[in-house]
């Protein structure tokens, strides 16, 4: 028994083991990788994907995934731009953007819940529409913003650290709160686990889901606005491929793809892990095409552990 609860709890811990031992050989190794600058650099730039991480994690959790959070982050910054111009008002844009943000979630999830298209499939789909309708409002170019103020949303500095890293953090305790404290958490749990059964139990399966794209949406529609603060404009063809770095983390932190299994505090190791990776390869000057190489070995390896670990349970 003893045994059993070392292999259980070496499990728990084994990725926050992992992200110690890669931060402390980084550190020792890697020239200027622990000073101040570079980690205030490293948050900074995984604040976008650990937010909208934080939502993937739901969906994954649940049996679904989104792949048009890149769009609707591309599509939210352009949006905010255009409305600011147009209205003068930093908060009328940041509104039209979340909105925008929760359309999009809300019709992907009941596309998917009650027309029972695939997930796959139809945020597939969305993906395409929402970054050609990106493209069709800016006429394919940035879309620069007048109102200096808004830059301050992505650019305040806060007790030294960039505001897109507290709201991240906001963001983790939040959804973590909902995953381990709230009615919502669990019946996302038990949909990911077993959907039938939770219908038999009273949950609304249905609603779940849709609710959990909506907020995916809003959230990934969050970071389109703080990304276009900190670039100052609105990109049509920014966060192309962010759908895969969202949801490599959240596999790498634990999350499974079959559904049922999910923690907050591995969603985070995970966004550190492949945040840090990334920096290390930037400060060692690795070649771009190696780092797809890198990226693409770490999301296998953690989808085959994921499998690995499904099949322990299984038996």
């Amino acid at each position: 028994m003893d045994k059993r609860k070392l292999l259980r709890h070496l499990d728990d811990y084994s990725l926050i083991l992992i992200f110690i031992a890669l931060f402390a050989v980084l550190s020792f190794t890697v020239e200027y990788f622990f000073s101040w600058q570079n980690m205030i650099g490293l948050a900074l730039s995984v604040s976008q994907i650990g937010m909208v991480a934080c939502t993937m994690m739901f969906c994954l959790a649940s049996r679904d995934f989104d792949l048009s959070i890149g769009s609707t982050v591309a599509f939210a910054g352009v949006l905010c731009a255009m409305v600011i111009n147009q209205t003068g008002s930093i908060v009328v844009g940041i509104a039209a953007s979340l909105l925008a943000g929760g359309v999009i979630g809300f019709i992907n999830g009941a596309v998917i819940a009650k027309l029972r298209i695939n997930a796959l499939i139809t945020t597939l789909a969305t993906m395409e529409m929402v970054r050609g309708l990106a493209f069709i409002a800016s006429n394919g170019q940035a879309v620069g913003v007048s109102d200096e103020a808004f830059f301050n949303l992505g650019n305040t500095i806060i007790f030294g650290i960039p505001s897109p890293v507290w709201i991240t953090i906001l963001c983790f305790v939040v959804f973590g709160v909902m995953l381990n404290k709230t009615v919502y958490g669990r019946n996302t749990l038990a949909v990911g686990g077993n959907p039938d059964a939770s219908r038999l139990a009273g949950v609304n399966v249905d609603a779940t889901r849709i609710y959990i794209f909506l907020i995916q949406g809003v959230i990934a529609a969050l970071a389109g606005v703080i990304l276009a603060s900190r670039i100052t404009s609105g990109q049509p063809n920014a966060a192309q491929g962010f759908e895969l770095n969202v949801i490599s983390a959240c596999v790498l932190g634990g999350v499974s793809l079959m559904g049922g299994r999910a923690s907050m505090s591995g969603v985070i190791v995970g966004v550190l892990i492949m945040g840090t990776v990334q920096n290390a390869m930037n400060l060692m000057n690795i070649d771009a095409f190696y780092q797809y190489l890198v990226r693409g070995g770490i999301l296998l390896l953690a989808v085959l552990i994921d499998q690995l670990k499904n099949r322990g349970q299984a038996d």
